[in-house]
């Protein structure tokens, strides 16, 4: 298990945010008390002309990061949320058109379609650890025998066979994705850059030399805050199955619930 994943799954949100966000704080505070310890501001408000442009190009490089990160991982999370609710759209299109078919198989067909969908809702806690139900593939499995062992009776049953196998494999192949996504998470080389890149923003703002030393922690504290804020949210919205913004599985259960068992 990644440290991200350790983290949202034993550590409460708003703490974790709250803890995040402190820790920036913390550094900055510390940081400026000690640098000033051992350099006077006025030694160092000689170079603010210098360190103005050169701190707003990290700015808007480090702004120009977090900004995209913070797309990407966004449109990953609605990417994970389309997925399951397309899944959950594939069984009951595949509970739908059973109808068709002789009474046996169509009863074989919505039992296994039934315990996949409960599965699946109890393999949800496991998807947060990024591991999958055995139980769930198994009940697929059921699914994918009985269309491939069943032989059609009439050209519509024929029709609707071919459909159904179409829809099992766009089953299978959402399953996939969605546990894919729930192993998966942002790369730690991109962990590294993004951190080391908020702590490097930071302490840039030590260098610049001011009178008021209490306005300059306050100012480079908040920076830091914010910073931290915008890492927290990337965390978040990077696995789709942990944490307070995770995926639901109350499409689910709402099937469930409509085909009353």
């Amino acid at each position: 298990m990644s440290l991200p994943h350790a983290l949202l799954l034993n550590v409460a949100p708003l703490l974790l945010c709250l803890a995040i966000m402190a820790s920036a704080a913390g550094l900055s505070i510390v940081g400026t008390f000690v640098f000033h310890r051992f350099i006077p501001h006025r030694s160092l408000k000689i170079h603010n002309d210098i360190a103005g442009p050169i701190f707003n190009t990290l700015g808007v490089i480090y702004a120009v990061l977090l900004g995209f990160m913070v797309v990407v991982v966004w449109q990953d999370f609605d990417r994970v949320k389309v997925n399951v609710e397309m899944e959950m759209g594939c069984l009951a299109n595949l509970y739908i058109d059973s109808s068709v078919f002789e009474q046996e198989f169509k009863d074989n067909v919505r039992g296994a379609i039934t315990a996949y969908a409960r599965e699946v809702i109890g393999e949800w806690d496991m998807l947060a650890k990024g591991n999958g139900s055995a139980e769930a593939l198994e009940a697929i499995g059921r699914l994918v025998a009985l269309y491939g062992k069943h032989q059609f009776k009439s050209e519509n049953e024929k029709i609707f066979l071919e459909k159904s196998i179409d829809r099992v494999s766009d089953l299978l192949n959402l399953r996939t994705l969605r546990l894919n996504a729930a192993g998966t998470g942002i790369h730690g080389l991109l962990w590294f850059v993004l951190v080391a890149g908020g702590v490097i923003t930071i302490i840039f703002t030590i260098f610049f030399g001011t009178e008021n030393l209490t306005a300059k922690i306050i100012m480079s504290a908040l920076l830091a805050m914010l910073i931290a804020l915008v890492l927290f949210t990337i965390l978040e919205f990077s696995l789709p199955f942990v944490g307070s913004a995770r995926v639901s599985c109350e499409p689910f259960k709402l099937f469930v619930s409509r085909i009353g068992v």
